[in-house]
């Protein structure tokens, strides 16, 4: 696994290249980066300092990750951007670093962020999510495991998204997103389980039939949410991703996404 380096590409010396690197023409890798071992960076692609790259990544041409975040208060101390393994990151794409003295924006495996994608400071993105065309996260928005956003979408500061969920295009996401819902508009609402989402997925059919019951008792009853959250603790089977539903609700600190 021979590393290969164009020479028009700028490297620091204390940037760490692990075997079978291939870094493209025009590309500026800065000091203290590390890139995992055959991760693909192509042209004109820029890695600022304090950023680490896992194996096996393809970063596109122009992309931009870790310059320093688009936050009035911060102090120009160390922080960091952290990316795992295989990650797809298309062109033009943005990923800034954490914020606050030592903090760190958390990109985890198996992502695939599509051309133009914007991910602010202090994110926590798990694995296997899908950002489309120009979908932008602002500061310190946590996104869960196998979530899919729609392109021209932009999250508001300090949002949860939950795992399983979907989010259509051109949506204005303020509030939390539960987890196997699927949401969207302006600003978004809920718009039921993500059901094509949770078959593709292999969620046995006992846990889709669980989740139907639980969504319809908390957005689809009269009880209200700590009520509804007692009822289904009461009378539906233990089931993992049902208390995984609730215990997101009721963690939620920006509040839950109503249905429309």
């Amino acid at each position: 696994m021979n590393t290969f380096i164009h020479p028009t590409a700028i490297i620091d010396s204390k940037a760490e290249l692990d075997q079978g690197v291939k870094i493209g023409p025009y590309c500026i890798i800065g000091p203290n980066t590390k890139i995992g071992k055959k991760t693909k960076i192509s042209a004109l692609a820029t890695i600022e300092e304090w950023t680490e790259i896992g194996e096996e990544c393809t970063i596109s041409q122009g992309v931009i990750i870790g310059t320093l975040p688009q936050d009035t208060g911060f102090e120009k101390k160390k922080s960091f951007v952290k990316i795992g393994d295989r990650n797809l990151i298309r062109e033009y794409t943005t990923i800034h670093r954490g914020s606050k003295e030592g903090s760190t924006t958390y990109i985890g495996n198996d992502n695939f962020f599509m051309a133009y994608s914007h991910i602010a400071h202090n994110c926590l993105i798990e694995d296997g999510v899908i950002i489309a065309n120009v979908g932008t996260l602002a500061g310190y928005v946590i996104v869960e495991k196998k979530v899919m956003i729609g392109g021209l979408s932009a999250v508001h500061q300090y949002v949860k998204i939950g795992a399983y969920s979907i989010i259509g295009g051109c949506s204005k996401v303020v509030k939390d997103i539960p987890p196997y819902t699927k949401a969207d508009g302006h600003p978004a609402r809920l718009w039921g389980l993500n059901s094509v989402g949770l078959k593709r997925a292999n969620f046995s059919l006992q846990t889709r039939n669980l989740l139907k019951k639980a969504y319809k008792t908390l957005f689809r009853s009269s009880l209200n949410t700590s009520q509804a959250l007692k009822k289904i603790e009461n009378e539906l089977e233990a089931n993992p991703e049902v208390q995984h539903l609730c215990q997101f609700i009721q963690s939620s600190k920006r509040g839950i996404c109503k249905e429309r």
